[in-house]
């Protein structure tokens, strides 16, 4: 792997098994499964898809619903392995990519704070020392003892955001979770994704905001159904993505 990379893609393929048939119950599921009676399609999310993502860049994925993009998000973060191809990456990940992810529902914020942490690899001691700021930054003080299910999807997003920053990871991968929330807090995360540039963290952005990719990003890459469309400037990339479905 190039050392001047933080991500490398190379043919990858990403196929999904679709049932091609409605079914009823799991116990219906089951019964044609073992008598071999349960029909897939041949679903392919990725096509021989390969780029480069250098340190220190700010990396931007636009295309229209289902062409790929979260696929694409959680083979770099190592939740999906690709069907065929490698990923090779460089450095700590910190994932934003389900809100919710990582979190109990029947808990409340200040227990899934520690839950959340622990599962992005962070000990209890490191979380003591960072709870205040989290809290300070998803500006939760109210809520912290609400069960998390009583929760709105922006309220859910102002806690993972904050606790996915606490510490600037090597690679942050957000996928839509800025499009979460008010227009505020949404500049409030824009402005510590632009301290975290200046850190030198390689960020992975996707987003149906296009003036938000050509805002944040350096770099980006256009897909559609599965295949690169169109890979470098951002700027260049969103003016040909836009003028494509005017």
């Amino acid at each position: 792997m190039n050392s001047e990379n933080a991500v490398e893609l190379k043919n990858i393929e990403m196929h999904f098994n679709m049932s091609k048939e409605k079914l009823e119950s799991l116990k219906e599921y089951f019964l044609r499964l073992v008598t071999r009676k349960l029909m897939f399609e041949d679903f392919v999310a990725l096509d021989n898809v390969s780029f480069d993502i250098k340190k220190g860049d700010v990396f931007g994925i636009v295309g229209l619903n289902g062409c790929g993009k979260s696929t694409t998000l959680k083979i770099i973060s190592g939740i999906l392995t690709p069907t065929k191809g490698t990923v090779e990456t460089q450095g700590t990940i910190a994932p934003l990519i389900e809100l919710g992810a990582g979190f109990d529902f029947d808990l409340t914020a200040r227990e899934n704070i520690y839950l959340n942490g622990s599962v992005l690899g962070y000990s209890k001691k490191f979380m003591d020392s960072k709870f205040d700021d989290i809290v300070e930054f998803s500006e939760m003080h109210d809520f912290l003892d609400t069960p998390m299910k009583n929760y709105s999807s922006g309220m859910i997003a102002r806690i993972g955001f904050a606790i996915a920053t606490v510490t600037q990871p090597e690679i942050l991968i957000v996928d839509e979770i800025l499009a979460v929330g008010d227009f505020r807090f949404q500049e409030k995360c824009e402005a510590r994704i632009n301290q975290m540039i200046t850190g030198d963290t390689t960020v992975i952005i996707v987003s149906h905001s296009i003036e938000q990719i050509e805002r944040l990003c350096n770099r980006c890459v256009w897909l559609e159904k599965g295949k690169v469309k169109m890979l470098g400037d951002a700027k260049e990339v969103c003016e040909a993505y836009r003028n494509a479905y005017r």
